[in-house]
């Protein structure tokens, strides 16, 4: 087992600004993090974004110093009520400081959302205790989710928490399998396809790979999936603020490295999806793109959205804060109105092209 790098001094946490805001955040991705991997394709690109965010400060899962809890306590923080933490699979809110232990079994643990038996590391320094793949949550949610597998359930059996409330999220009583609530399934792919990155059986860590096959309770081999539900729930719930602080917080002040399907949500078509074997290319900078360029009027909209900016052929897509995807459309240069009139509310608008893919928050009036 290798050694527990030595921790370093935080920094200066990150403004955070959440959907309740209209103020959009710009991703804090440093200037050419990613330029290694410009230009490679399949399993060429996959081991140079490895390289990239491999070997980054590890902390204890349980220690007096600073570990995985306390960092969880930063990533997880309510936006609304800083003294709390949001759980993941049903959304609630829950004092940061009310953790579960043996004098205390109400408290919130923390969820390896890669299962840390599909694979047997436990809560070992390294994948056990990487907290891009480690969040907030109840004991009760966290006992049905178990080591399923992530799927659409056909079956479905309603999840509830500790408090007996419906958490959004279901489990098959037929597959083994777990659908998570709507607003975060694209949030728990990334972090898979993070874990599929990071963890290649190098730095004497297990080498985790995404599956099409729901494995059984005890079986402890590295795969976890399902890939193309995965894959799709990943385009369907686009990258949101609360992810992109995540990102920033466990970079900037922790782990020093990054999750590149927060900060570029296409590599996962190169990798796994529509633009497998192809070369990713990055030419254009999404954080640049969103800021100078793509101009959203009116703002909040009536019935008509003008996209002003587009150079080039673009989807547009619309999805509710739940994650639904209710209404898409083509667009370019000359064609950029959207008829918004059967919509009222706020909404998150994806644009996305060949070249990128970025995210606003529209309000319809």
């Amino acid at each position: 087992m290798p050694k527990m790098k030595k921790l370093q001094p935080l920094h200066k946490f990150l403004t955070f600004t959440f959907l309740c805001s209209f103020q959009i955040l710009i991703s804090q991705i440093p200037n050419g993090y990613y330029d290694t991997a410009v230009n490679h394709s399949g399993t060429n690109l996959k081991s140079k974004l490895n390289q990239i965010i491999d070997n980054h400060i590890e902390f204890p899962y349980t220690a007096s110093e600073t570990d995985v809890w306390d960092i969880l306590k930063e990533t997880d923080k309510d936006p609304n009520n800083p003294d709390n933490v949001i759980l993941i699979y049903s959304g609630v809110s829950m004092d940061g400081n009310d953790r579960f232990n043996p004098f205390n079994t109400n408290g919130w643990i923390r969820e390896h959302v890669w299962a840390k038996s599909r694979g047997d590391f436990g809560t070992e320094i390294g994948p056990g205790t990487d907290v891009h793949a480690l969040r907030p949550l109840d004991i009760v949610t966290n006992v049905s989710r178990n080591n399923r597998a992530f799927n659409n359930c056909t079956n479905c059996e309603i999840v509830e928490d500790q408090s007996g409330n419906d958490t959004g999220s279901k489990r098959d009583t037929n597959e083994y399998s777990f659908e998570p609530r709507d607003a975060v399934k694209g949030d728990v792919a990334r972090m898979l396809f993070y874990m599929a990155v990071r963890y290649e059986g190098l730095d004497g860590y297990v080498d985790l790979e995404l599956t099409e096959t729901v494995l059984p309770l005890g079986d402890n081999t590295p795969f976890l999936g399902v890939q193309s539900t995965l894959l799709q729930w990943h385009r369907d719930d686009p990258v949101d603020d609360f992810e992109r602080n995540r990102n920033d917080v466990i970079y900037y002040s922790f782990q020093q490295n990054r999750n590149p399907f927060i900060d570029h949500p296409e590599l996962a078509e190169y990798l796994w999806g529509n633009n497998l074997g192809e070369v990713w290319g990055n030419t254009l900078s999404t954080t640049e793109f969103e800021k100078n360029t793509i101009h959203l009027y009116p703002n909040p909209a009536r019935d008509v959205l003008t996209v002003e900016g587009l150079t080039t052929d673009a989807t547009i897509y619309i999805y509710d804060t739940l994650g639904k995807n209710i209404l898409s459309f083509s667009a370019n240069k000359e064609q950029n109105t959207i008829n918004l009139s059967m919509l009222k509310g706020m909404y998150i608008l994806k644009i996305t092209t060949n070249d990128y893919t970025i995210t606003k928050k529209i309000v319809i009036k």
